[in-house]
């Protein structure tokens, strides 16, 4: 009975040590609707003259309706660095989508003819991005895999061989990878 207490103990501190505040998170300066950041006290200033080529790696699948976290992780990108100071000029983001997420790229007719219920919740995320200049590029095998076509495509939505040909070209290019 006290290994019980003591367990049901544990997890409800557990659960209260991992629950976020999530107050301090804020959308924009550059997209309004995606990539809520926090400001970090303490942090010093960025140099004036940073700039950054970064690429994103995303393969999972976004949950059913909603944006894809890790392409929405771009915007994250973009608006803390622009919050920071950094000029939007010198940012450059590329994000290479593969396996499951491929499908968070479908324009909405195709959406609903793979079968996919309700709306692409990935869908105004992606479009924001790419008004934004930020390359969204599927990996051609994954496309292939799942039957996907350029046409199939958010328009603006780039098709590479694969997505490990993309990162290589992007890190040609002086990209540096999201490690998560």
């Amino acid at each position: 009975m006290r290994y019980a207490i003591t367990a049901a103990a544990a997890a409800l501190l557990a659960t209260a040590a991992q629950a976020q505040d999530m107050e301090a998170f804020k959308r924009g300066p550059v997209f309004a609707d995606f990539g809520a950041h926090a400001p970090v006290a303490g942090m010093g200033e960025l140099p004036a003259d940073a700039a950054f080529r970064h690429s994103f790696d995303v393969a999972e699948a976004a949950s059913d309706g909603k944006a894809n976290r890790h392409i929405e992780s771009a915007a994250r990108f973009i608006n803390m660095h622009v919050a920071a100071g950094v000029d939007p000029e010198n940012i450059q983001v590329a994000v290479v989508v593969h396996g499951g997420a491929s499908l968070d790229l479908l324009r909405e007719p195709v959406w609903e003819a793979k079968g996919k219920e309700g709306v692409n919740g990935s869908h105004a995320l992606v479009r924001d991005l790419l008004d934004e200049g930020v390359r969204v590029i599927l990996c051609g095998q994954s496309a292939a895999a799942h039957g996907i076509t350029q046409a199939d495509l958010i328009p603006g939505v780039e098709m590479a061989l694969s997505a490990m040909t993309a990162h290589a070209l992007l890190q040609q290019a002086g990209y540096s990878v999201n490690p998560f």
